[in-house]
């Protein structure tokens, strides 16, 4: 997958084509990825009394779903400028005024 948990992408295609976000979480089994802000769904719940704390509130809840993997393309992070490739022996010794 070329994009990873943390990372700023932008969709491409889709009902929220556009829509920028981070990505909250990565699911490379299914290639798909939940991304914050998109693709919000509502989600349905009853009350139970189940669970460790004993009742659960019901109600209607909006979360998001998740979309494939190939309809987002990763963005620049400007603050994370460490991702950069470093340059290469040989521009380093062209910048420094070198001769071979």
């Amino acid at each position: 997958m070329h994009v990873k948990k943390g990372d700023l992408v932008q969709v491409i295609a889709g009902k929220d084509k556009g829509a920028k976000g981070r990505v909250i979480l990565a699911i490379p089994r299914e290639d798909r990825v939940v991304v914050e802000g998109v693709n919000m769904v509502k989600k349905h719940s009853k009350v139970t009394h189940q669970g460790p704390r004993g009742a659960k509130e019901g109600g209607i809840r909006t979360m998001e779903a998740p979309i494939h993997v190939s309809n987002v393309k990763k963005l620049k992070d400007e603050a994370k400028k460490d991702d950069d490739k470093p340059a290469k022996k040989a521009d380093k010794a062209d910048e420094s005024g070198e001769d071979n």
